[in-house]
């Protein structure tokens, strides 16, 4: 099968027709490639041949006897009526808004038939393939080239993709004409990962990690009087690390405490010590104790690419993603989703059992990969489960990505994904400045440069330094333009790539700046052999993620009801007080911020050494967190009222 590793955002130093809107079925999915031709009585399955796989790519033809594993996704009863009642019950202007099926009814009215799934099983049996799995999703298939290239109607060769070579469909796959209302896809077909290195500059919680000070204990309440200046002044020590109190006051929770509401959160593979954990976390640092129940997970029966998605390093972005979302809404109901690998059929599995037993009506997702290694036939797959979730009520939230424009990471201007589905929240960054007695002071874009103390302790070597990281965002080379982002994405953004208008992100955003960031709790493995819990601070936007995971279970709670797919809501309060309009210049446009940082040369202790640094703020490679709308933090982050304003239906 199509290996596709997602990459986690922890650690980064440290988803009948009903009437609509005109044209509110514009939520994109990723463009196809040009008709190829199909041979009489098939219907082509779109977007199944990866763009890399070209002629002057092309090694030759695989081997017959090569295995193949593969997964066909069914399209259901009704595609084109799955998506006009999820843009429908989506949108507070239409008059279906709210109107959510039941399970149940979901899968009775858009889900596969038997006599579907019967269809499509005997055509891939017929062909030579074995079925080795199938349910209302999909059916999975194993068996030689042979099989599969007599099933699909292409033929499987071997191409060059960088500096590896990896299997691919030498024109678009197909499936027979009386079945092409049934078939959405197939992946599986192509074998190449998506690049699966992490980008955190702190390392993995399988090895302990703490932060050095010293530190503010709010932003700017220790000055780092002893160092040089940055930007023509003294700056503040990077906080120890925001708690639950100090984010639920930046972010106006109120009286709100998500009592009622259930978020899940998906990641790879499960930690161990995490229900223990996250109590003695809200123990330490003030949050309300768990209740009998409140936190469980689903977990699934095996895992599996343990080495090659560093199993023990998805533990912290669990950490972060639980206590997180519980420091917000202490009152929310937690369920972990465990994938069995980072994966994209592991994953989607991990999803999937989200809709299918409608385990949360908020769904968390700290995790994704970049827009060039998406092909059509896997995002295709992953928006049937987000629009399945739409019309049930469930909205899914995803981390926009850790590395700015992606320039520094890829060589290429690009977006993440899935963030990038026009049928998610995608959450962007911001640097926090929470103050004396929990006010909220500013915020600007996450976009960090760095620069060493000099060796005399005189000055910042080649001040203000290299960028490192900072939010993902910007315009979609894939996803058109949803109706939502229309009248507010400004045309330089959403026209960046071309004539049309394109899908651009984020959509909202919250604190992820791990200078500015939130303070975690984790069992960690010590070099002295011991395996205790310890916290330290943390960011990323998997931290923006379950925050803004976690105001949302107050607004739902607000609400009364599931607020679902957001995005409609949410753009339709854009230009109001409800927001914060970050930009990188909150205190004039003259005036950069900067916070000093001391970390352990080893991690662990100042045995190995102390390393000083200077952090800028508001510095996100090409991205730009301006006045309205932008492509750092998109039409702001929560503000005082923003909970409040579900409480009635929203009016100007």
């Amino acid at each position: 099968m199509r290996i596709s590793r997602a990459r986690r955002r922890a650690g980064v130093s440290m988803a009948a027709t009903l009437p609509l809107l005109a044209g509110a079925l514009a939520l994109g999915i990723p463009s196809a490639q040009a008709a190829d031709p199909v041979p009489g009585g098939r219907a082509a399955l779109a977007g199944t041949q990866p763009t890399w796989a070209t002629g002057s790519a092309d090694q030759g033809a695989a081997s017959a006897s090569t295995k193949v594993d593969a997964r066909v996704y069914l399209a259901g009863r009704d595609a084109k009526g799955l998506d006009a009642y999820a843009a429908a019950v989506s949108d507070p202007r239409s008059p279906s808004y709210g109107k959510y099926l039941s399970t149940a009814q979901a899968q009775q009215r858009f889900g596969a038939t038997q006599e579907q799934i019967d269809a499509v099983t005997q055509w891939l049996k017929s062909s030579g393939l074995t079925v080795t799995g199938s349910n209302q999703h999909y059916i999975s298939v194993s068996g030689d080239v042979a099989a599969a290239q007599k099933a699909f109607a292409t033929q499987l060769h071997n191409y060059r993709k960088g500096n590896r070579t990896y299997r691919a469909p030498a024109k678009n796959a197909s499936a027979p004409n009386a079945l092409a209302g049934a078939v959405l896809t197939v992946t599986g077909l192509d074998n190449a990962p998506h690049k699966a290195t992490h980008q955190d500059t702190l390392p993995g919680p399988g090895a302990g990690f703490r932060n050095a000070g010293p530190f503010s204990t709010y932003y700017g309440s220790n000055v780092a009087k002893t160092l040089p200046d940055a930007y023509g002044g003294k700056v503040p020590y990077a906080v120890h690390g925001y708690t639950g109190q100090q984010l639920r006051a930046a972010y106006g929770a109120g009286e709100y405490t998500g009592k009622g509401v259930t978020v899940a959160i998906t990641d790879a593979y499960a930690s161990p010590t995490m229900a223990s954990d996250a109590a003695q976390y809200a123990k330490r640092n003030g949050d309300k104790p768990y209740k009998t129940g409140q936190y469980t997970e689903v977990l699934p029966a095996d895992y599996n690419s343990t080495e090659a998605c560093d199993a023990s390093g998805w533990y912290g972005e669990e950490s972060l993603d639980v206590e997180a979302v519980h420091a917000v809404a202490p009152d929310a109901n937690i369920v972990y989703v465990g994938g069995a690998s980072c994966n994209d059929p592991d994953l989607l599995d991990a999803l999937n059992k989200v809709v299918d037993r409608h385990l949360a009506d908020i769904v968390s997702n700290s995790w994704g990969d970049i827009e060039a290694n998406e092909t059509p036939d896997v995002a295709a797959a992953y928006d049937q489960t987000f629009k399945l979730g739409a019309i049930e009520g469930i909205g899914f939230y995803f981390s926009s990505g850790d590395n700015g424009d992606e320039v520094a990471n890829t060589g290429k201007k690009q977006v993440d994904t899935p963030a990038n589905s026009a049928w998610v929240t995608a959450v962007g960054g911001t640097s926090l400045a929470v103050g004396k007695n929990d006010k909220y002071q500013f915020e600007t874009g996450w976009g960090t440069e760095k620069a060493s103390l000099s060796a005399d302790g005189k000055s910042w070597v080649n001040f203000p330094g290299a960028y490192t990281s900072g939010a993902g965002g910007g315009t979609s080379s894939t996803v058109k333009q949803p109706f939502y982002q229309r009248h507010v994405v400004p045309d330089a953004l959403a026209k960046a790539n071309g004539a049309t208008r394109m899908r651009t992100v984020p959509d909202i955003a919250a604190v992820a700046d791990p200078n500015t960031g939130f303070l975690v709790g984790q069992t960690q493995s010590w070099p002295d052999k011991s395996v205790k819990y310890d916290e330290y601070r943390i960011g990323g936007t998997s931290l923006a993620a379950p925050v803004i995971a976690g105001v949302q279970a107050l607004a739902q709670q607000a609400q009364r009801s599931p607020i679902g797919f957001a995005n409609p809501s949410i753009y339709a309060r854009f230009d109001s007080r409800l927001y914060h309009d970050v930009t990188d210049h909150p205190l004039g446009a003259a005036r950069d911020l900067a916070v000093a940082r001391v970390d352990f040369a080893n991690s662990v202790d100042a045995s190995g050494g102390l390393l000083t640094s200077v952090r800028s703020l508001g510095k996100d490679s090409s991205l730009v967190a301006t006045r309205g709308y932008d492509d750092v933090t998109g039409v702001g982050s929560p503000a005082p009222g923003y909970v409040a304003s579900y409480t009635n239906p929203f009016r100007r």
